[in-house]
């Protein structure tokens, strides 16, 4: 008989960048976690930093039975998930070893190869909620369990018409949009679930250097993983929620949609 005392996790995306701090933040407060990669090998390399409670399983959210794979696992070795935390994405599909201005002039909505923008949202928005449904017999098996999705401010309707916004230009059709989707979709999924017991959250990370931005963010992935980290430990949090860092949120930490 299960006693769900210890907490478990899946992470995707979780062998570098936000993923893996959130990861680590995790098993440092008692998590077993499985860290989902889509190269077995970097996320097994990933796992061994932090420790036996750490799992690494090869997953591709754009891949239906990678995730089918991934989840026969997760239940096989542990029965239930406590905490799914939607990490992976990409933030385009066309040519390497541009700066993040090249991209963004690149997505614009006007020039964006239609094919490029479908290619990002395949990960961003359709294959992180493949994932999710595909988890949700393992989460509705947990008491109490919770599904955190990194978003971002960029995707906030209300942050970008508002012509004071310094960074409205970098609202982009294939990203920054596909982040509006994923919002709309997981606020949804909010409703569907929320006299279910599993809560959904929506958390913004920031402008963190990762390689989604080329390493361009202002803040370090330390930084940058504070609030992910915050929500994904957090138990209270209510139901629906869409939170981030400052330049746009108070100490509520609430983010317009």
């Amino acid at each position: 008989m299960q006693t769900f005392e210890n907490k478990t996790a899946l992470v995707s995306g979780a062998n570098t960048g936000v993923g893996f701090q959130i990861a680590k933040a995790l098993v440092e407060n008692g998590y077993s976690v499985y860290l989902g990669s889509r190269d077995l090998k970097k996320g097994k390399a990933a796992a061994e930093q932090l420790g036996e409670t750490a799992v690494a399983v090869r997953l591709d959210i754009t891949d239906t039975e990678s995730i089918r794979k991934a989840v026969t696992t997760i239940e096989e070795r542990s029965g239930y998930l406590t905490l799914l935390v939607n990490n992976a994405a990409v933030s385009h599909a066309g040519a390497p070893g541009r700066t993040m201005e090249e991209v963004l002039d690149s997505q614009r909505a006007a020039i964006v190869p239609v094919d490029e923008l479908k290619t990002v949202w395949e990960t961003n928005v359709f294959g992180t909620l493949a994932l999710t449904q595909a988890c949700l017999p393992l989460l509705h098996k947990a008491p109490a369990a919770r599904i955190v999705t990194v978003s971002s401010a960029l995707g906030s309707l209300t942050i970008n018409s508002n012509p004071g916004n310094p960074y409205r230009s970098n609202f982009d059709a294939v990203y920054g949009a596909s982040k509006t989707a994923l919002n709309g979709i997981f606020l949804s999924l909010a409703i569907d679930l929320e006299n279910t017991g599993i809560s959904v959250h929506l958390v913004s990370p920031g402008f963190t250097a990762t390689a989604l931005n080329n390493f361009q963010g202002t803040d370090s992935v330390e930084e940058g993983s504070k609030e992910p980290i915050r929500v994904a430990l957090a138990e209270d949090l209510p139901n629906g929620s869409f939170t981030g860092p400052a330049p746009f949120t108070g100490e509520d930490h609430i983010l317009p949609w």
